[in-house]
């Protein structure tokens, strides 16, 4: 079912680091042509690392693991690309549709494929106000049982991050914090929470993936990577721009899965687009990391 470029298929044979990429953040979380740009550019910043990238999406019904730049494109500007979590792969595939792919779906299928290490903008989460819309994402539970090590930004800026990060420990995730003491909030190195765990390099990542799944304990990692300081929008300023947004989602009763999409639009437009410039700073902040990391936990396979 899965169709694997050479490239990819040749370095997951050979032991060779590969980082998984997603594709959602290309058809919806950016606007076209910045977003082809930075899916380009994110798959250079991991080739110049030292690993093979693999963009994962659904084409024509056919889960994709590895594009080239065609696929790219049509993911960047194609008007009927469905936005794929878990529980939408079978539809999309059985249709023969096009489907980019979110934090969740990609984990499920970097992880058939055999690739640990994903890199994304931000993890989904405990949206505010969930005690009464259950609006919580599936990369929560994905993450619960699938194994891959995601590395994010942290959790975006628009769900209840404390509620989240609970909700990762209830279900048993390690999140760790690179090089800070703090959880970031995606825009922002803070967040107001501290950091469940804290490592200073892509090797102890690698070393804590050994140890969780050498004892036998399933599912996935948060490896949260705050952005870089130059780059980030200050939590007090970026609160209030969020506040706005959400009212604003409420007042045109957006809901589902239009929610995340509609959001960070809409904190773009608030912003005159400095959200844009920062989204795209900690995603490339984020491939160097995980490259690093994908090299270190090959390593400590050989």
């Amino acid at each position: 079912m899965l169709l694997l470029t050479d490239e990819v298929a040749q370095a997951l044979h050979d032991g060779d680091p590969v980082v998984a990429l997603e594709s959602t953040i290309i058809s919806h979380g950016m606007p076209y042509p910045d977003n082809v740009a930075m899916a380009r550019e994110v798959e250079g910043i991991v080739r110049a690392g030292g690993a093979v990238p693999a963009t994962i999406a659904v084409l024509d019904g056919r889960p994709r693991v590895g594009l080239g730049g065609e696929d790219l494109e049509l993911l960047a500007s194609h008007p009927d690309v469905a936005k794929v979590s878990v529980r939408d792969l079978p539809y999309v595939v059985a249709r023969g549709a096009h489907g980019a792919t979110t934090v969740a779906a990609t984990m499920r299928l970097a992880a058939l494929a055999g690739i640990p290490v994903f890199v994304t903008g931000g993890v989904g989460g405990v949206h505010r106000g969930a005690q009464q819309t259950f609006d919580v994402s599936a990369d929560l539970t994905e993450l619960a049982t699938t194994d891959v090590a995601v590395v994010s930004a942290g959790v975006k800026s628009i769900l209840d991050i404390g509620l989240t990060l609970e909700a990762l420990e209830t279900l048993g995730v390690p999140v760790l914090v690179h090089g800070s003491d703090e959880f970031p909030s995606f825009y922002s190195r803070s967040s107001g929470h501290p950091a469940p765990m804290r490592v200073d390099s892509p090797a102890e990542v690698a070393a804590v993936m050994m140890a969780k799944w050498s004892l036998g304990i399933s599912g996935g990692l948060v490896v949260a990577n705050p952005i870089p300081t130059d780059d980030e929008i200050p939590a007090d300023e970026i609160a209030g721009i969020v506040d706005q947004a959400l009212a604003d989602l409420d007042a045109g009763g957006i809901r589902g899965k239009d929610t995340t999409p509609y959001l960070l639009g809409r904190i773009v437009e608030i912003t005159g687009g400095a959200s844009l410039k920062a989204n795209i700073a900690l995603v490339r902040a984020n491939a160097r990391l995980g490259t690093a990391i994908a090299i270190a936990y090959a390593q400590t396979r050989r």
